[in-house]
């Protein structure tokens, strides 16, 4: 089983929301186990700086919405979190802007390879829940987005 075998089957885990896998074919086992993230102590909260955010009345309104109308971009690897492409960089995305499924949102880096993570969904980004520069888990959420119609 080669190494993209195995991101496939970490895929299926992800879209079939299942917490445990295992396989075993021709004398190879391998068993894949997700476990609950841990909760985000110190969530970032950034103010937003763009022309294109939503406008300061709004925030409060999105910020505390019910719980069922919030979604969460999470991290589709294990890898270290950056906000922007550069340390001299703007953020891609702030708390407040408007996100589309092809807006790219963080840089996730593994194995020396920088990996673009996209929203995938249209919404307002509400919390981000990762810091720069540090690790993250598979499937650890990254950003709170309310999505829009």
């Amino acid at each position: 089983m080669d190494t993209k075998e195995i991101a496939e089957l970490i895929e299926l885990m992800a879209k079939g929301n299942l917490s445990e896998l295992e396989v075993e074919r021709e004398g190879f086992r391998i068993r894949l186990r997700k476990e609950p993230p841990p909760a985000a102590a110190h969530p970032h909260i950034v103010y937003p700086s763009h022309a294109a955010l939503v406008p300061p009345e709004k925030l409060k309104e999105l910020a505390a919405p019910a719980a069922e109308t919030i979604r969460e971009i999470r991290s589709p690897m294990v890898g270290v979190f950056y906000r922007s492409p550069s340390p001299d960089s703007a953020p891609y995305v702030e708390v407040g802007q408007e996100v589309n499924e092809n807006t790219v949102v963080c840089i996730i880096e593994a194995m020396k390879v920088m990996n673009e993570i996209k929203a995938e969904m249209r919404g307002i980004i509400t919390e981000v829940l990762a810091e720069n520069g540090k690790p993250v888990d598979f499937d650890r959420p990254l950003f709170r987005v309310r999505p829009l119609p």
